[in-house]
C-alpha cells in the first residue's frame, strides 16, 4: 500500500490543532499538506484586545511556515480554485492540483451582507482578521485626510460606524473606543444593530451591563435596524434612516465564504458545507468540514470559535480511523459555554447560564485561557 496524502484546506482553530499533533505523532505513511491563502493565522478571541493595544500584534499570530516545518508537513500559499472529487485533488492557484486521499476543509466565515462592499476601503469587514487591523488604520487615515480637506467646515470629529450589534460587534466597539482614547484621536462610535437585543447570545444581566456601559462611554447603538447601503459617507437603513459615516465597520453575523461555493459540495440552506455528527461532509466520506464552514445538519449549532476549537480533538481521532478503517467518533456541541468580553477598560465581562460579572479577575481569565490556547501553536 503507497502513502496517503491529508490535506488541511485553510489552517484555523481546528485544523491547525492536526497540524501541532502531527508534530509528536505523524499518522504512519501519510503525508500531510496544508493550503492556506495567507501565510499567518489569527485567534479571534485576541483580536479585540489587540485592537485594543491591550498586547502587541504578534501575540495574537501563528506563523504558518514554522508550525507546519515543525510537523514536518508542506505549507502550500495560494488561493483554492476547484475540486474534483472523481480525481481526488484541489487546484490552488498557482501551484496546480494537490491530490489527496482525505481532506478537511477549514476555511472560516466571512461577515453576512460583506460582498456587496469589498471594493470600498472605508468599509471594513472584521475577516480576514490576518489584515483587519491593518486595513482599519488605513481607512481612518484616509478618513482624516478627507476630514481636514472639507471646506467651510470647523475641524470635527471621526464619526465610525459599527455594523452589527452581535458579541463581536460590541467587543470591537469597547476596545476601539480604547485604541482610539490611547491614541487620543478625536471620533466617535456609532453601533448600528439589525436586532432589538445587541449581544443576544448572552443572558438578561450580561447585556443589561453592556448598555449601560456602551451609553457611558458615548457609544450610541441603533436598534431594529437593517443595514442596506453603506457608501458616500453614510450608512442608509431599511427604514430609510441615514447615519453619517466616515469609517464603516462590518461585524455581521457569518456568512459562508465563496471559496465554498467553488468546491461543488453539498450544503445547507445557507450556503456552508453540510457534514454529518462525524464531521465528514454529506457529499464525499473522505472530505471533513469543520468550524465555520460546516454544518452538522443533525445538531446545528452557532458559529463561534469555541466549537472550532472543540471539534479538534474529534477530527484528529477520525482522520486517524479513516486511514486504519476503524470507527469514527461523533461531535456533540454543548448548549451553553463559558462566555468572556473584552471590554477594553482593563476587564471583561464574564456570561455563564445565569451568572454575570465585570471585573478585572475576567480579562485575567480571558488572557490567561487566550494566551495559553494561542501559545502551543507558537514557537519559541
Amino acid at each position: 500500500m503507497g502513502r496517503k496524502q491529508i490535506v488541511l484546506l485553510g489552517i484555523g482553530h481546528t485544523n491547525a490543532h492536526v497540524v501541532k499533533q502531527w508534530e509528536s505523532e505523524p499518522i504512519p505513511s501519510c503525508d500531510l499538506i496544508c493550503v492556506s491563502n495567507f501565510p499567518e493565522a489569527t485567534y479571534s478571541g485576541m483580536l479585540p484586545g489587540t485592537l485594543g493595544k491591550q498586547f502587541d500584534r504578534d501575540a495574537m499570530r501563528i506563523e504558518l511556515q514554522r508550525l507546519v516545518e515543525k510537523a514536518g508537513a508542506e505549507l502550500i500559499l495560494g488561493e483554492t480554485e476547484t475540486l474534483d472529487l472523481e480525481s481526488r485533488q484541489i487546484r490552488v492557484a498557482g501551484h496546480g492540483d494537490v491530490p489527496f486521499d482525505l481532506m478537511s476543509i477549514g476555511v472560516g466565515s466571512v461577515p453576512a451582507g460583506y460582498e456587496d462592499y469589498r471594493d470600498d476601503s472605508q468599509v471594513v469587514a472584521i475577516k480576514p482578521m490576518q489584515t483587519f487591523i491593518k486595513r482599519l488604520q488605513a481607512a481612518m487615515l484616509n478618513a482624516e485626510s478627507v476630514i481636514r480637506s472639507e471646506e467651510n467646515s470647523s475641524p470635527r470629529p471621526m464619526q465610525i460606524v459599527i455594523v452589527g450589534g452581535g458579541v463581536a460587534g460590541v467587543e470591537i466597539a469597547f476596545c476601539l473606543s480604547q485604541r482610539l482614547q490611547l491614541d487620543e484621536r478625536s471620533a466617535s462610535i456609532v453601533m448600528v444593530s439589525s436586532s432589538e437585543r445587541i449581544a443576544g447570545s448572552l443572558n438578561d444581566r450580561s447585556v443589561s451591563r453592556l448598555e449601560s456601559m456602551l451609553d457611558q462611554r458615548g457609544i450610541q447603538v441603533h436598534r431594529s435596524e437593517r443595514v442596506v447601503d453603506a457608501t458616500s459617507g453614510y450608512v442608509l437603513t431599511e427604514t430609510q434612516k441615514r447615519i453619517d459615516a466616515d469609517v464603516v465597520i462590518w461585524a455581521t453575523g457569518a456568512a459562508a465564504p465563496s471559496v465554498i461555493s467553488l468546491l461543488g459540495l453539498e450544503t445547507d440552506a445557507s450556503g456552508f458545507i453540510a457534514t454529518h455528527p462525524t464531521l465528514q461532509t454529506l457529499s464525499d466520506p473522505r472530505i471533513f468540514a469543520v468550524g465555520d464552514s460546516g454544518t452538522i445538519l443533525q445538531s446545528p449549532c452557532p458559529k463561534a470559535g469555541v466549537y472550532a476549537v472543540r471539534q479538534a480533538p474529534i477530527l484528529w481521532h477520525n482522520l486517524q480511523a479513516s486511514v486504519r478503517e476503524q470507527p469514527l467518533k461523533r461531535f456533540q456541541p454543548q448548549g451553553q459555554f463559558l462566555k468572556l468580553l473584552n471590554t477594553g477598560d482593563q476587564k471583561a465581562l464574564l456570561d455563564y447560564h445565569w451568572f454575570s460579572f465585570h471585573s478585572r479577575w475576567c480579562l485575567k481569565l480571558k488572557n490567561h485561557i487566550d494566551h495559553g490556547f494561542i501559545r502551543q501553536y507558537q514557537s519559541e
